[in-house]
């Protein structure tokens, strides 16, 4: 066999390794969500069982020692906060991204990427404590009692922004520079070229930047736990206090036993099953933009 042959086995064999290596890691992906999912619903089965899954949603609040176990003023409570920090969040870190890469000088940017990386690593109990100690009693002076759906969603779009800034700001960084030459040579003004060529390009990206931010925003606990108020209602305004599916269970889980166990674990589940749907609407929204492109 020639020298050129044992080349070509070789990177063929090695080819055959990692197709098999990335093949597995995708496999144990998918299995440890699989198995996340039926432990979720193992657990939840003796509350589905003997309560029913209509009295999760129309009982007449959740006091699970009298019996009543409904989940949807903490379900409405986490997707309210939740879209709320989006809200907040997305435009903001869009536009902190255009100004970084298209309007700041380059020391200001770079500074500014370090800055977002370093607060995309501050631990949530810290957040939980400045807005503890800051944004709660800066709401409280507008309106009693402070902790609130407002003071989550802030937090919460606090914590997200660096995902959106860098996931942005990199997706911009990858637009062709041709591109953007070429419409500068039709006359396109700045901000012309960026929102005709630099959005439209990197519109997937920022989807799936929003996509991850949603999914750490809504599986949040702590800063939630800490700023929101923990009342089990339907919020009737921005300063209502709430109570979340998370905190929900990180409060009672310690002492919670038999149906009252299992019912959280119905909460997990219903938490789990709502990230799943908002992730499939977000998909389907940018396989559109993607065939649009």
């Amino acid at each position: 066999m020639t020298s050129s042959a044992l080349k070509h086995s070789s990177r063929f064999s090695r080819d055959r390794w990692l197709v098999a290596v990335l093949t597995g890691a995708a496999a144990l992906s998918a299995a440890i969500l699989v198995f996340v999912v039926v432990f979720l619903a193992r657990e939840s089965w003796p509350a589905l069982d003997r309560i029913g899954v209509t009295r999760f949603l129309s009982d007449d609040g959740w006091f699970p020692t009298s019996g009543r176990f409904e989940l949807t003023p903490m379900l409405a409570g986490s997707l309210i906060v939740t879209l709320g920090s989006l809200l907040v969040a997305a435009p903001v870190g869009v536009g902190a991204a255009v100004f970084t890469q298209f309007y700041a000088p380059g020391a200001i940017a770079r500074w500014y990427r370090r800055a977002m990386g370093v607060l995309a690593g501050v631990p949530s109990v810290v957040l939980g404590l400045f807005g503890l100690m800051t944004i709660v009693p800066w709401i409280a002076r507008i309106r009693a009692p402070g902790a609130s759906v407002l003071a989550g969603a802030l937090l919460l779009a606090l914590m997200i922004l660096p995902t959106i800034v860098l996931m942005t700001d990199a997706a911009f960084a990858a637009v062709p520079r041709s591109q953007l030459s070429a419409a500068a040579a039709l006359g396109y003004g700045r901000w012309t070229t960026i929102r005709r060529i630099a959005l439209a390009s990197a519109r997937p990206s920022i989807v799936s930047a929003i996509v991850l931010a949603l999914a750490r925003a809504i599986g949040e606990t702590m800063v939630v736990l800490m700023v929101c108020g923990n009342v089990v209602q339907y919020p009737s305004s921005p300063f209502s206090p709430v109570r979340t599916l998370t905190a929900n269970i990180a409060l009672e889980m310690p002492y919670a036993t038999t149906l009252h166990r299992s019912a959280l674990f119905v909460g997990g589940l219903l938490l789990v099953l709502a990230v799943g749907l908002a992730f499939w609407c977000l998909a389907r929204f940018q396989i559109r933009l993607e065939r649009d492109d």
